[in-house]
């Protein structure tokens, strides 16, 4: 599968090997992997960097690092909240990087962030991400028919470029996005924006298995997953579980960097004992 102009992405590169062994290696203890999201820089940089350390020893097997942006179309009233804080405090991708470079080395970083970032110079964009340890990126507003120099950037650079399919994707676009995904599937759980739901879609799973069938890499669950019993529930059938407003609302509930630490901790070691039994 893939452009064979632009290679596979997968196994001859450090971004696409470490995702790739992330996704092996929970595979091989039998458990899906276990990938927390962050907001980037907030409430500043030094307790983001600190919750991303929390995140790897508590659990995670990849880190979703998100960098703040101003009309961010994906993001529910939670996450946004932060985004616009961080802004307001002046973040930028070269604060979010800052955590991506401390812990990078630890685990995989894949970035969540929107196209006007990088289409305007996608090599240059790349680069610099690469050079701060990510193995890749999200973009929720890149259209697979205008992802093709992004990928193209992302593969001479080692890093993967991870597509989105919603549950109202057509089968035939999702084959077609499953042919060019790089690292891992993101597959959103249900319509409309991040946030914390009290129940998963009834079908789901049967739109996991779908898209397994149509995917040569792990296809990773989010949106809306906000508890081990959702996360134990998602893992039984997915080869990822993505948790994102839950633990944004713990950074923001918590007052001061410790505290921040503590409930982060508390959320990603339920999770991950979660998937583990």
């Amino acid at each position: 599968m893939g452009d064979p102009e632009l290679g596979s992405g997968e196994g001859s590169s450090s971004g696409g090997e470490a995702v790739a062994d992330a996704f092996a290696l929970a595979g091989s203890e039998g458990r899906a992997a276990l990938m927390p999201y962050l907001m980037g820089a907030f409430p500043d940089v030094a307790t983001a960097t600190a919750v991303a350390n929390a995140y790897v020893d508590s659990g995670a097997d990849l880190i979703e690092l998100g960098v703040p942006f101003s009309d961010p179309l994906a993001d529910g009233p939670v996450i946004h909240a932060a985004a616009t804080r961080a802004l307001d405090a002046g973040a930028n991708l070269e604060s979010v990087l800052e955590t991506c470079r401390a812990v990078s080395a630890r685990i995989p970083v894949v970035l969540l962030c929107y196209a006007n970032m990088i289409l305007g110079e996608p090599e240059t964009f790349a680069r610099k991400i690469a050079e701060a340890g990510a193995a890749g990126a999200i973009v929720p507003d890149l259209p697979l028919e205008e992802a093709r120099p992004v990928r193209k950037a992302f593969d001479a650079e080692g890093l993967v470029l991870v597509p989105l399919i919603a549950p109202t994707t057509p089968p035939n676009r999702r084959k077609a996005i499953a042919e060019q995904a790089r690292g891992f599937i993101y597959l959103v759980s249900s319509t409309g924006t991040t946030g914390e739901r009290a129940r998963m879609a009834d079908d789901l799973s049967v739109l996991i298995s779908e898209v397994r069938e149509v995917s040569e890499v792990p296809v990773a669950v989010g949106f809306g997953i906000s508890n081990a019993k959702q996360v134990a529930e998602i893992g039984g059938v997915a080869g990822g579980v993505i948790i994102g407003s839950r633990l944004v609302r713990a950074v923001d509930e918590a007052g001061d960097p410790d505290a921040a630490v503590e409930a982060v901790s508390v959320v990603v070691g339920e999770s991950a004992d979660a998937l583990r039994r």
